[in-house]
């Protein structure tokens, strides 16, 4: 990738989003459905894109929202839907054209009280505890967010009866649904004013931030947490769960501080991402420089953690470590979880990404705990965690969620708070910080280094990779070692992974093209060093070169 020079430095005057503009241009600019970058489209993690870029008008989210009207009517759903929003300054327009959707088709719709913020966690959690011992009127739910994009982006998100990320074939058919809509001018879609639907009997509050909050205890044990009396620091980065941090320091009595309440639609309170762009992902040392910084120079914290804008995402800092990678945390979390649920059912797997470390297959194999290795995407994980059988899901994005201390299920979505608790109860319970136990782990089992590569692709370009096959690696050594797998489908659930995985017993590299952008990305890592690293990013680049050229 290249760094930009704006790199980790404060965010500029210059990159501050124009709201005023964002907003009008939500409400005035109408897209065209003959333009492919306009459509409704749906990536790994829902439909997302900019007002100003007419990628996510207010036409996008009404034909969205009929479109899963009318989803929940073939399926059968008509149990509560649970609306949340994060602090994007596009999310609360966004609500109010969902909600004025799903009041004219007369869905039972649960809004936060006092419209409150609400991660992408909590929705989750809310969907599960309705449907818990039900045998009908189930509930699914709406998220208002792009994750962690840049504050000029708006997201929709579905989560059905499951409680996690819809599947490839429900986001599909709304999918065309919606873009139906869009090219019929709205045809067919219900909508009532916003102060009617306000005043619908069908429009609920629901206190998603003590319902979250009073559970927590079910998952993390706070106790340990509290007796150690251990100083933790919370930087919400502006995000949905900026009121949850309080709350859960305030509940469970603990030496939490939380680093800034501030929400600002611009996030001028960042640091520049690597692109020099706003982005609010916990996983980036650029981004996370305000949190790195009070741990290098002021020493105030034993652990610090920081969540994305919906607080699905977490991202661990300790005094020992700095920022720790994604994988090294998953590694660390799986190797503590796994020696410390002692309710746990003895057969329950760890799940992960396909460009995930390798370093979690070894944790694993010293645990003797089998993996369940999946493409990306949360959405794999989420029946397994639902029916207790996956103890611990993380992907390489630093998104994560585990079962209740029990052996339960507790959320089928990513939460980035509990995880960022548990590295609170890793450090009180052990007297390590989790930075530490990682450099223990990578002395016992091997140190990995890893990158990713990003390349421009255009769309065609792109499905072809998307297609690559097993007999397009000619080759039997990678980086001079035997190869001892080629995948084109992950080995947990025989699912396409919309691309190829080549690893060798010291390495691997994947390749596949962005869901969402014209790029396509190599992750790569190696257990011999950083040269061996390179080897395998040119030999992995040498292929995917071939492949273009056919």
């Amino acid at each position: 990738m290249n760094i930009s020079p704006l790199a980790g430095k404060p965010a500029t005057a210059a990159m501050l989003v124009n709201i005023p503009k964002l907003i009008t241009a939500y409400y005035s600019e109408v897209p065209d459905p003959a333009v492919p970058a306009q459509r409704v489209a749906f990536g790994t993690s829902g439909h997302r894109g900019s007002s100003l870029e007419l990628s996510f008008n207010e036409w996008h989210v009404l034909a969205i929202t009929q479109a899963l009207c009318d989803y929940r009517v073939i399926q059968g759903i008509n149990g509560p839907l649970f609306l949340g929003i994060d602090t994007h300054a596009l999310s609360t327009s966004a609500c109010a054209s969902a909600l004025e959707v799903l009041a004219a088709n007369g869905v039972d719709v649960m809004l936060a009280h006092g419209d409150e913020f609400t991660p992408t966690p909590a929705i989750s959690l809310a969907i599960l505890n309705y449907n818990r011992g039900r045998n009908s009127a189930f509930a699914d739910g709406i998220v208002i967010t792009p994750s962690h994009n840049p504050p000029d982006d708006g997201g929709y998100k579905y989560n059905p009866t499951n409680g996690g990320p819809a599947d490839t074939s429900v986001t599909a058919w709304i999918e065309a649904k919606a873009n139906e809509f869009l090219k019929n001018n709205l045809h067919g879609v219900k909508r009532i004013s916003l102060a009617k639907a306000l005043r619908a009997d069908t429009t609920h509050r629901y206190d998603y931030l003590n319902a979250y909050v009073n559970q927590l205890d079910q998952i993390i044990d706070m106790a340990v947490i509290r007796g150690a009396n251990i100083r933790l620091g919370a930087d919400p980065l502006g995000g949905a769960g900026v009121h949850y941090w309080g709350l859960i320091g305030e509940r469970y009595q603990l030496n939490l501080t939380v680093i800034s309440d501030e929400v600002d639609p611009t996030f001028r309170f960042m640091s520049a991402d690597w692109d020099g762009k706003i982005r609010m992902d916990p996983s980036s040392p650029y981004a996370m420089q305000r949190l790195i910084g009070l741990l290098a120079h002021e020493n105030s914290y034993d652990i610090a953690f920081a969540c994305d804008t919906d607080h699905d995402r977490h991202g661990i800092v300790s005094p020992s470590a700095g920022l720790l990678p994604a994988n090294h945390y998953l590694a660390v979390a799986i190797d503590y979880l796994f020696q410390h649920r002692p309710l746990w059912a003895s057969d329950v797997r760890v799940g992960k990404t396909l460009v995930s470390s390798q370093m979690i297959d070894r944790v694993c194999a010293r645990l003797e705990r089998k993996l369940y290795e999946v493409p990306v995407g949360f959405k794999w994980f989420a029946d397994g965690l639902y029916n207790g059988s996956l103890g611990f899901c993380g992907e390489e994005s630093a998104g994560a969620s585990f079962l209740r201390i029990d052996g339960s299920v507790w959320t089928t979505d990513k939460d980035g708070i509990v995880p960022a608790l548990l590295a609170a109860e890793i450090t009180a319970r052990t007297g390590s910080d989790p930075g530490q136990i990682y450099r223990r782990l990578a002395n016992e089992l091997g140190d990995p280094v890893a990158d990713r590569v990003e390349a421009p692709a255009t769309p065609e370009q792109k499905k072809m990779l998307s297609h690559l096959s097993a007999q397009q690696v000619q080759c039997s050594e990678l980086a001079g070692e035997k190869i001892q797998s080629v995948l084109t489908k992950a080995p947990g659930n025989s699912a396409g992974i919309g691309g190829l995985k080549v690893a060798t017993e010291g390495g691997w590299f994947a390749v596949r093209p962005s869901g969402t952008e014209d790029i396509y990305k190599i992750y790569a890592e190696s257990f011999h060093g950083k040269e061996h690293l390179c080897r395998i990013v040119e030999e992995a680049q040498a292929i995917v070169d071939a492949a273009l050229k056919t």
